[in-house]
C-alpha cells in the first residue's frame, strides 16, 4: 500500500505493524515472495509488533508537524479584516432562494453601528433602519465611495 503523506506510513502498517502483501504479488513472483521463510516471518512479526507503538508515535508526531505546516500556510494567505463604527460596508446577499449567476452577490451600502465581538457587527441602512441580526466579517466587505 502507498504511504500517506502526513504519517509517512501506510494505514495497514499502522494497524497491523507490517506491510501488506497484495494478491497481485502472490501470482507474480517477486523478491519478497521468493525469499519467504515461515520461521523468519514469525520472528519479524513479533519484532514489528514490539515496535508498533513506537511507529504509531512517530506517525502521530509527523501528523502534528503536517498540521502545523498547513496552519501556517493558511495563516500566511488569510487577510484580516476589521471595521470601525461608522464605516460603510457591503453585505453578501442571502441566497435562501436560488439566484441566477448574473444576479448581484453584494448589496448595500450599510453603516456599521456597533462592534459586537471579534468579527461580528451590527448594521443599519443609510436611512437609519437597523438590520435584524448581526453580521460576520466574512459576509462583509468595505464600500469605497
Amino acid at each position: 500500500m502507498t504511504p500517506r503523506g502526513p504519517t509517512g506510513e501506510s494505514p495497514f502498517s499502522l494497524v497491523y505493524g507490517t506491510e501488506v502483501i497484495i494478491p497481485a504479488e502472490l501470482g507474480i513472483p517477486s523478491h519478497r515472495i521468493m525469499h519467504f521463510s515461515e520461521n523468519h516471518n514469525n520472528e519479524l512479526l513479533k519484532e514489528n509488533l514490539d515496535l508498533l507503538e513506537e511507529l504509531r508515535k512517530k506517525a502521530f508526531l509527523r501528523v502534528q508537524r503536517y498540521k502545523n505546516i498547513m496552519i501556517n500556510a493558511y495563516n500566511r494567505r488569510v487577510k484580516a479584516r476589521s471595521f470601525q463604527v461608522g464605516d460603510l460596508v457591503l453585505r453578501r446577499v442571502d441566497t435562501l432562494k436560488p439566484v441566477g449567476k448574473l444576479d448581484p452577490t453584494w448589496e448595500g451600502p450599510y453603516k456599521i453601528t456597533s462592534v459586537i465581538g471579534r468579527g461580528a457587527y451590527r448594521l443599519e441602512d443609510l436611512e437609519g433602519c437597523p438590520l435584524s441580526r448581526p453580521w460576520n466579517v466574512h459576509n462583509l466587505k468595505r464600500h469605497y465611495v
